[in-house]
């Protein structure tokens, strides 16, 4: 593994380690200035594009107060390093307290892509786009599964 690949590795982790407890100061830290020819972006799942760093962390914020509990298992993490750019993609496999609060727990999987870029202060969060994996029934995989 390159030094990169590892540094970009330890700051996606670090990523994930902020929402899971909550830490927005940290979150600030990961992301990625605005330049003044483009701006950092994020789509949560199931929302539309948010632009700008002041936009991207007014959601965390939002996604932050309002979750009790979330944690992440990341699997299928796969790096790809070009130059001063890098692209990490993997599966969140997410559980988190369900609508009965800390008595319940809901479980769900989403597709990430993260991209950062080089800055003079390491490697930096430019984009985040998470896609929901939509999950059937076990009874419907099955069928799914003697239908092939």
């Amino acid at each position: 593994m390159s030094v990169d690949t590892a540094a970009i590795e330890t700051v996606n982790q670090e990523f994930y380690t902020a929402i899971e407890s909550g830490d927005l100061d940290k979150m600030t830290e990961i992301w990625a200035e605005d330049t003044t020819d483009d701006q950092v972006s994020c789509v949560h799942p199931g929302w539309t594009l948010l632009s700008g760093r002041s936009e991207v962390l007014r959601s965390w914020a939002l996604i932050m107060a309002n979750t009790t509990y979330i944690q992440f298992v990341l699997t299928d993490v796969n790096t790809t390093v070009l130059g001063d750019v890098a692209v990490l993609t993997c599966v969140e496999n997410i559980l988190t307290a369900g609508e009965e609060g800390e008595a319940s727990f809901a479980a769900g999987k989403v597709v990430a892509s993260n991209v950062y870029i080089r800055t003079a202060q390491g490697w930096r969060l430019w984009m985040h786009h998470g896609s929901p994996v939509l999950q059937a029934d076990d009874d419907e995989e099955e069928e799914g599964e003697l239908e092939r």
